[in-house]
């Protein structure tokens, strides 16, 4: 049963999860910091992140976990964050996308990784408020390691600007990590591509099909950011300074960049399954031009050997005393002619 339609019927703004609870309890951390300093912890309970939504430091609340609705409400209701907003983020499979409020812009896409050698594809949610950064994630684990070093180091723009920076930076991290899993994605058509061309297989023929299917998968997670970066190159929103923009057309071009690769790889994938086709087409053919051959040759010999099979009384040839080696080296004189000329005519 599809999981969306367990929703269906509900009114709008209905927080209800119903995908795979991904951890077993939701885990929360805080980064709060300023030029000078930096306060990092982790906390048991959503309430005690509320007294930094008036603070003047900037703080990124990260989240890891969507399957407690009753959080994701009293985060919603204490930051004033809309229902519709809070349904998007307990909802898994949004569409990458950018809603502007008020005192906040909502920000969803897709958070690409490698772990034991497997990609893995969860939601990120971003809520950007003017002192404060929510993140939602589906589970422990992300590509913002950098990040929090950076952070904690002191000695990057990051901790000298405010809460658009550091949402850029989220997006940028997330963005980044597509150029290292298409760097991987690129190694393995390469090497695909040479054994295809050596010798294509029925196990290459999957493993094109799963190339495929993360390409697709890709593609889907990165098409669509393209709007919502764009969105935030334009917007008007007084939560994002002017001088963060130029680095939102920076990202605009890292996302074109990302979804020119993919188009090329797809390209790349396609060809290669027409190159699959075509050796297999070119290995029957082959074959059956070796079996065709062996046919031709046979169908004189075959003719020969029919007419002395017959049984009727009056054959002077039946009784020659040389009438058998003779059929014999005639037939052979036959075939080794027949092999001279496709040679000379490059059929074999």
């Amino acid at each position: 049963m599809n999981k969306s339609a367990k929703k269906a019927g509900l009114p709008p703004g209905s927080v209800i999860y119903v995908n795979e609870k991904k951890v077993k309890e939701i885990k929360i951390s805080i980064m709060d910091y300023d030029k000078d300093t930096l306060q990092e912890r982790k906390v048991q309970q959503i309430e005690d992140c509320f007294p930094f939504k008036d603070t003047a430091s900037v703080t990124w609340i990260n989240v890891d976990g969507l399957h407690d609705v009753q959080l994701i409400e009293k985060i919603g209701e204490h930051f004033e964050i809309h229902p519709l907003i809070q349904e998007d983020i307990v909802h898994i499979g949004q569409r990458p996308k950018m809603e502007e409020f008020d005192s906040y812009i909502f920000v969803v896409l897709r958070m690409l990784y490698l772990k034991d050698k497997k990609i893995i594809d969860e939601q990120l949610s971003v809520v950007l408020g003017s002192n404060y950064v929510i993140t939602f994630q589906e589970r422990p684990g992300d590509v913002f390691d950098l990040l929090r070093e950076r952070i904690r180091s002191g000695k990057y723009r990051v901790r000298k600007s405010r809460t658009d920076y550091l949402a850029y930076s989220i997006i940028d991290a997330v963005v980044d990590n597509y150029f290292i899993l298409l760097e991987k994605l690129g190694e393995k058509i390469e090497k695909l591509e040479d054994d295809l061309l050596a010798n294509p297989s029925k196990e290459m023929l999957q493993k094109l099909h799963r190339l495929k299917r993360e390409i697709l998968s890709l593609r889907r997670s990165v098409w669509p950011l393209r709007e919502t970066v764009s969105a935030l190159e334009r917007t008007e929103s007084r939560l994002i300074q002017k001088s963060t923009m130029a680095y939102m057309r920076d990202l605009y071009d890292h996302t074109i960049q990302v979804i020119d690769t993919i188009e090329s790889y797809r390209d790349m994938i396609s060809g290669m399954l027409d190159i699959y086709l075509s050796s297999v087409s070119n290995r029957m053919n082959e074959v059956m031009k070796v079996l065709t051959m062996i046919a031709t040759i046979f169908i004189p010999l075959t003719f020969m050997a029919g007419i002395y099979g017959m049984n009727f009384k009056y054959m002077p040839e039946l009784k020659w005393h040389w009438s058998y080696p003779i059929l014999w080296l005639v037939m052979i004189a036959i075939a080794a002619t027949m092999i001279v000329f496709f040679r000379k005519k490059k059929w074999l």
